[in-house]
């Protein structure tokens, strides 16, 4: 294709002076939606796309075959309350996952099925919590792909609705107190009590009574930064109520907490500190706190609650010089006053379950309560990620293990303590077969010699290339991207082509230093990482730049623009998905703002110049023979607004050189977030097939479709 095959957009002389920079935007009109010339383009785009993609050959059957891997099902770890197990399971030929409750003689009751509610697969079960007895379950759902989560209350045992909805409960926590007459949630405040602009800001925690007409009562966050996000839980006992805040994504969490019982006032834990804590009271009383506050990859501290500051907290868990702190699980078979269990004593000691990941990959150990000395490894199916950890509420020596890796859906494993025993509990339910895929770990240095990871997915052992290679990242927001079940990535090897996964600075892989080295001023470091990572897998012959594609969302999609205008020889072709590109603009739009600590603001002369470094859209020049791109966005996506990817694609027809299709995909009524099976699969189709087309001769006709 060339810039006479592409839909006419305007270039307009817009430029802008921002701190002594004369920042060029020629397709700010792009920005709005709804403007009458903009979706005009956007039909043209739209229609542009489909005629294209009416074309591509193996587009169905990739998406027959990424809906047949899909189709094997999901199930994750139980909550328990009491005897009753409620948990999420995915079954063939289910959009989403289903939420039900076991009872002790084995009987499921369905609690919360998202595909009844909707037949058409645009609403989704955002969270659910369980009461302390589980005869009551808070649930939120959001339709649309827009993330408005809203907020219900359950009879369990009835079935009937108690509550709700409740609106504007966006990534809300929920906390029951014992006696489940109320719960504790975050929700924003009404737009008319907000600045214009600030509606998707100002949360604020609050008591609710269940069926109360009166309003409910504002218990915290008057007076924080109102980009925050708040956590909140509530001790078993009822006594403590400990809260946390961060500003938007930023690394930082301040803490607090509060005695029901006494003067019901909060009481610090950490503020104002560069690190990161995650607090809870235990059964035994005491104050537990993950951090990362002078232990990059994590480390589990305890103290009293009365005294719930650092220089009183004791280290349980060390900082382990390799491997991050993930999660932690306590087994210990103590009966409490009012507790009905009578269940025999099996443990000679309380143990505590303790989650790391080496280098993305997932161990599991087994440490004494009291000490923290290590007791035992648990073994674990293989190279692979743990999706959950659960024990019971009340007690117990079992513990159930999510888990997955390449070829495995996501099922459970449960591990009896008292016994040693790791044994399987309940499989993903479906029956689709996995094709023979050789999944490995390799190392390759990056342009300042650091060392860095990535899983490589190959039909063969022996590298036998050159072949048809995507390569995956993601690299920001402490997002480590461990191995796990794709059925995209399944069906490309199938297919005959190569998919590998870099672990880039910017994420967690190696703790938060790993995280810090990726972000604000040191951004480049990850455009360098997936630079070296391509280079890498050329140099090892799995393919050559002829054969190699680029891909990644969100996140990800900034890294596919930085790698397409930085090193546009380098790519053959890309996918871009609900990409941020316009990174001068990027606050101005959807949750963008809370998104600052992490790349910067163009409001701050030096930050501005960080960002002008690689912003995607300033780095695209006229005359350049750009690689094959392909954006996917979504229309309601609130998180990533589509404008970046319009703005781009536009940018991008009018400068490229090269006969390799610029495209963008454009999908209604579905978001940033959870998706339907089904859409899942025609968007795969659609990809797939794409990389397919465009990776050209070479290595590209050894994708069999």
């Amino acid at each position: 294709m060339t810039a006479a095959d592409y839909p006419s957009a305007e270039r307009e002389a817009r430029v802008d002076d921002l701190h002594g920079h004369r920042v060029p935007d020629p397709y700010r009109w792009l920005e709005e939606a709804g403007d009458a010339r903009t979706e005009a383009w956007q039909r043209a785009q739209d229609d542009l796309f489909s005629r294209y993609a009416e074309g591509l050959p193996g587009r169905d059957t990739f998406a027959d075959r990424v809906a047949e891997l899909l189709g094997a099902g999901a199930v994750d770890p139980p909550a328990w309350r009491g005897d009753r197990e409620f948990r999420t399971r995915r079954e063939p030929g289910q959009d989403h996952a289903v939420l039900s409750l076991r009872l002790p003689d084995g009987t499921r009751r369905v609690l919360v099925d998202p595909n009844a509610l909707d037949p058409a697969g645009t609403t989704t079960l955002d969270h659910w919590a369980p009461s302390p007895s589980g005869r009551r379950l808070a649930y939120q759902l959001s339709t649309g792909g827009d993330e408005e989560s809203r907020l219900y209350v359950l009879d369990v045992d009835t079935g009937e609705l108690l509550d709700g909805p409740i609106d504007r409960c966006r990534y809300s926590p929920i906390a029951w107190p014992p006696d489940e007459t109320e719960l504790y949630y975050v929700r924003r405040l009404p737009a008319d009590e907000v600045p214009a602009g600030e509606e998707q800001f100002h949360r604020r925690v609050y008591r609710h009574r269940l069926a109360d007409t009166a309003p409910d009562v504002e218990v915290f966050g008057a007076g924080l930064d109102p980009t925050s996000y708040y956590g909140v839980e509530v001790s078993r006992d009822g006594r403590w109520l400990v809260l946390t805040a961060s500003a938007g994504t930023a690394p930082r969490t301040d803490a607090w907490i509060v005695d029901l019982n006494g003067t019901n006032e909060p009481v610090e834990i950490q503020r104002g500190v560069d690190a990161r804590v995650a607090p809870w009271v235990g059964r035994d009383g005491r104050l537990y706190l993950w951090t990362d506050r002078d232990a990059p990859r994590g480390r589990l501290v305890v103290t009293d609650p009365e005294t719930p500051t650092a220089p009183h907290w004791q280290t349980l868990i060390p900082e382990d010089p390799e491997a991050v702190l993930e999660d932690i699980a306590i087994l210990d078979d103590r009966v409490f006053p009012g507790d009905t269990d009578t269940r025999d004593q099996q443990l000679d000691r309380p143990l505590l379950a303790v989650l790391r990941t080496r280098h993305a990959v997932a161990e599991l150990t087994l440490h004494d309560l009291a000490t923290g000395a290590e007791t035992a490894a648990v073994p674990l199916p293989g190279l692979g990620t743990v999706t959950g950890l659960t024990a019971r509420r009340d007690g117990g020596h079992e513990l159930w293990v999510g888990w997955t890796d390449h070829t495995t859906p996501p099922g459970v494993h449960r591990y009896d303590a008292a016994t040693a025993e790791l044994t399987l509990d309940e499989r993903a339910p479906g029956q689709a077969t996995a094709p023979a895929v050789q999944a490995r770990q390799v190392t390759y240095t990056s342009h300042d010699g650091t060392t860095v990871r990535m899983f490589v997915l190959a039909p063969t052992a022996a590298v036998d290339g050159p072949r048809p290679t995507v390569l995956y990242g993601y690299g920001g927001f402490d997002v480590s991207l461990t191995p796990g079940y794709s059925a995209t990535a399944l069906a490309w090897v199938e297919a005959g082509g190569v998919w590998a996964v870099a672990n880039l600075r910017g994420g967690s892989e190696e703790g938060e230093e790993w995280h810090r080295a990726g972000m604000r001023e040191h951004k480049q470091n990850v455009f360098d990482d997936l630079h070296a990572a391509g280079d890498h897998l050329v140099a090892e012959g799995w393919t050559d730049r002829s054969g190699l594609a680029v891909m990644g969302g969100s996140n990800g999609g900034l890294l596919v623009g930085a790698a397409v205008t930085q090193r546009p020889q380098a790519y053959a072709a890309a996918v871009c998905s609900a990409p941020l590109l316009d990174m001068v603009r990027y606050e101005r739009f959807g949750l963008g703002r809370t998104w600052s600590d992490e790349y910067g603001t163009a409001d701050d002369p030096e930050e501005l110049r960080w960002l002008l470094s690689y912003s995607p859209y300033h780095h695209v020049h006229p005359g350049v023979r750009y690689p094959a791109v392909l954006f996917t966005t979504f229309a309601s996506d609130t998180r990533v607004d589509p404008l970046h990817a319009r703005k781009m694609a536009a940018a991008l027809q009018h400068a490229s050189t090269a006969n390799a299709p610029i495209l963008l995909r454009t999908e209604a009524d579905v978001g940033h977030g959870a998706r339907s099976v089904r859409r899942t699969a025609v968007l795969a189709g659609d990809q797939l097939a794409f990389l397919a087309a465009t990776l050209g001769g070479g290595p590209g006709d050894r994708v069999r479709y």
